[in-house]
C-alpha cells in the first residue's frame, strides 16, 4: 500500500493504543489502590470512578472538545487564563494526544474495575508478614503486588488493545482525523477512503490490512494470557 497517508495511520494507530495502554494500566493501578483502601462514602467513590466507561463515545468526545479542551471557553481553557497562561488549542496542536486522552478517559474505569478486583483478591496475610519483616511500601509493591496483579493487567492490555485497534467515533467528533492526516489512525483512514474518496479499493485493501493487524495482536496477546494462566 503506498499511500503515504497509510504508514501515517499506521503509527498513529501504534502511538494511539500504546498511549491509552500506558495510562489506563498505570493510572488504573494507581486508583485501584486508592479506593481499595476503606475511606468515607467507598461506594459513592467507586461509581464515580467507573462512570465514564458508560458514556458513549460520541458524547465523550462532544464534552471533552466543547466543555473541556475549547481554546476559548473550556476547563482547561479557564484554568490557563487563571494562571496567566495561554490557552491551547488542544485539537489544532496536539491533536493524537488529545485522542488519547479522551480514549484514555473512556477506559480507565474498566482497567481499575478488572485491577481493583486483583487486588482485592491478595492475601492481606502475605502483605502483613511482609510489612512485620520491615519491607518497605515499595517492595511490597513490586514483589507482592505487581505480580499478583500481572494476569488482570494481561487481560485489560489484551481486550483493549482489539477495541483500541477500531477507534473511530472520538476521531470523527473532534478532529476528523486532521490537521492533515495527524490524527487518523488505521480505521478511519479506511472510512475517509471508502466514504469521503470513494475509493473502495483502497478502503479493502486497509479492511484486509486492519483485519490481519487485529489478528496478529491479539494472537500473541492470547499467547500471553496462556502463559500467566498456567
Amino acid at each position: 500500500y503506498t499511500d503515504p497517508a497509510f504508514w501515517e495511520s499506521i503509527w498513529n494507530t501504534l502511538i494511539l493504543v500504546l498511549g491509552v495502554l500506558a495510562i489506563t494500566v498505570i493510572g488504573g493501578i494507581g486508583i485501584a489502590m486508592l479506593i481499595d483502601k476503606p475511606i468515607f462514602g467507598q461506594g459513592i467513590v467507586r461509581i464515580l470512578v467507573i462512570s465514564p466507561f458508560f458514556v458513549m463515545p460520541p458524547v465523550a468526545a462532544l464534552i471533552w472538545k466543547n466543555m473541556i479542551m475549547h481554546p476559548s471557553y473550556g476547563v482547561f481553557a479557564d484554568i490557563a487564563k487563571f494562571f496567566g497562561a495561554n490557552p491551547v488549542d488542544w485539537f489544532a496542536q496536539y491533536p493524537l494526544f488529545s485522542i488519547i486522552v479522551i480514549v484514555a478517559w473512556q477506559w480507565l474505569p474498566f482497567a481499575t474495575l478488572i485491577l481493583l478486583t486483583a487486588l482485592q483478591s491478595l492475601d492481606g496475610e502475605q502483605m502483613e508478614a511482609a510489612e512485620m519483616d520491615g519491607a518497605p511500601a515499595y517492595s511490597r509493591f513490586i514483589y507482592l503486588t505487581l505480580p499478583h496483579m500481572a494476569r488482570a493487567i494481561t487481560v485489560v492490555i489484551l481486550i483493549q488493545t482489539i477495541f483500541l485497534l477500531g477507534v473511530y467515533a472520538e476521531i470523527l467528533v473532534t478532529t476528523n482525523g486532521g490537521p492533515g492526516f495527524a490524527s487518523t489512525n488505521l480505521t478511519f483512514l479506511i472510512y475517509r477512503a471508502a466514504r469521503l474518496n470513494f475509493d473502495i479499493g483502497g478502503a479493502a485493501a486497509g479492511g484486509i490490512i486492519a483485519v490481519v493487524l487485529a489478528n496478529f495482536v491479539a494472537f500473541f496477546l492470547m499467547r500471553a494470557v496462556g502463559k500467566n494462566l498456567d
